[in-house]
């Protein structure tokens, strides 16, 4: 059987498919094992294998699939309630689940050609995708040569293949990123991942050595970006026009609004222990005032995001610039703002909190190393959608 013949084969029944709730609350119990694993994803510095499987026994990387390869075709409201889910258990395991997840959805840009090859077998496939375009392209007959060495590889630790980022020199010699997709197997990496935060991450390095690509297994940055890639006009669903980067941004913040949910949850669990056992630490007013302030500011950063989720999915590939510099800056701001409630949180729990084994010393760790990426860099963000308030030109490609 051919891998097209397979993949017509494939195709799921919309009668079977489960629903956006249904796929919620697998997501809601599956955070209580992230959350049970988080200290041993901690040490191993990468997700531990149990909850990859149970991830993929849940279903869970086919949320974004299309239906005509085995997958459930849900948009992004649906991915940012599984993801957020996901992400009040640990932030280092929701943050590569929701890559994954959200890696196959830009596995769904490419051209149908790669796409018929990559799902003949599974309905989903797991990579890391290295933003950073840092290796060299060499063009050849066919396709392209790559080399060189990609950082902050998330997922490539239960990889089945890779889409690293890079320049490319078109026949009018213009320069544009591109991604390409290869597989695991034809990478080395590197264990490089020793941080402060984020560990369960296992984002190591890639090597690439002299492998050829062909051109069919090649995405333009800037068809993603404007959401007029391939895989749009293969697929009908309106999700394969959303714009890459608030797709990127959303999957990257879920995890820090995720983690000041669950720190306000804790904290409000400390507070109720020290209420029963009348210790040495009394609840003050000053405390339940925290508690609540905390409360109501995750509240307004969830509906912000919920927001935006909205107004991306109502836009789409109709947004303007200036729509994406917004949600650019609404998302860094998000996730500024839950660095602030985790670390207002944090100080008035105790010192206990800052054991390493603590979950709010580990989040007040992971969340400051996520608000480190250059999505969530709110300064230059701020400036950049200012600039396009005024109707200056905005350089770059981050929008």
């Amino acid at each position: 059987m051919t891998a097209k013949a397979a993949v017509l084969q494939k195709g799921i029944d919309s009668k079977s498919l489960p629903t956006s709730a249904e796929m919620i609350e697998r997501a809601r119990d599956l955070s209580k094992l992230l959350a049970a694993q988080a200290g041993e994803a901690e040490k191993l510095r990468r997700p531990t294998d149990e909850v990859i499987q149970a991830l993929k026994d849940a279903e869970i990387f086919k949320l974004m699939a299309p239906k005509k390869y085995g997958g459930f075709e849900m948009d992004l409201d649906t991915f940012f309630e599984v993801g957020l889910a996901l992400s009040e258990g640990d932030a280092s395991m929701a943050w590569v689940a929701n890559f994954y997840i959200e890696h196959v959805w830009i596995f769904c840009l490419f051209p149908e050609q790669f796409q018929d090859e990559l799902f003949a077998d599974n309905s989903y496939a797991l990579a890391p995708a290295m933003l950073s375009p840092t290796g060299q392209v060499t063009n050849e007959e066919g396709g392209f040569r790559l080399n060189g060495r990609w950082s902050w590889s998330t997922g490539i630790m239960h990889a089945d293949w890779v889409l690293p980022a890079a320049i490319v020199t078109g026949e009018d010699g213009k320069r544009a990123p591109v991604f390409f997709a290869l597989p695991r197997s034809e990478v080395e990496v590197e264990d490089v991942w020793f941080v402060d935060g984020m560990q369960g991450t296992g984002s190591n390095d890639v090597l690439i050595k002299d492998k050829f690509i062909p051109e069919h297994r090649m995405l333009s940055f800037k068809a993603m970006i404007e959401g007029e890639a391939p895989g749009a006009k293969v697929h009908p669903s309106p999700v394969y026009k959303t714009p890459m980067l608030p797709t990127l941004g959303l999957a990257a913040a879920m995890p820090a609004l995720g983690q000041a949910r669950a720190c306000v949850r804790m904290f409000q669990e400390r507070l109720h222990d020290r209420m029963e056992i009348h210790g040495t630490r009394r609840v003050g007013t000053a405390s339940k005032m925290r508690l609540a302030h905390a409360e109501v500011r995750v509240d307004q950063i969830y509906l912000l995001l919920r927001n935006l989720v909205e107004d991306v999915m109502e836009l789409r590939e109709n947004a303007t610039r200036l729509d994406r510099t917004r949600w650019a800056t609404q998302l860094a701001f998000a996730v500024d703002q839950c660095k602030s409630v985790i670390a207002y949180v944090c100080e008035a729990a105790g010192a206990s909190g800052h054991f390493q084994s603590s979950p709010l010393g580990r989040a007040a760790r992971d969340i400051n190393t996520v608000g480190a990426h250059i999505v969530f860099d709110l300064d230059a963000r701020l400036e950049l959608h200012g600039a396009a308030m005024l109707g200056e030109e905005i350089p770059g490609i981050l929008v």
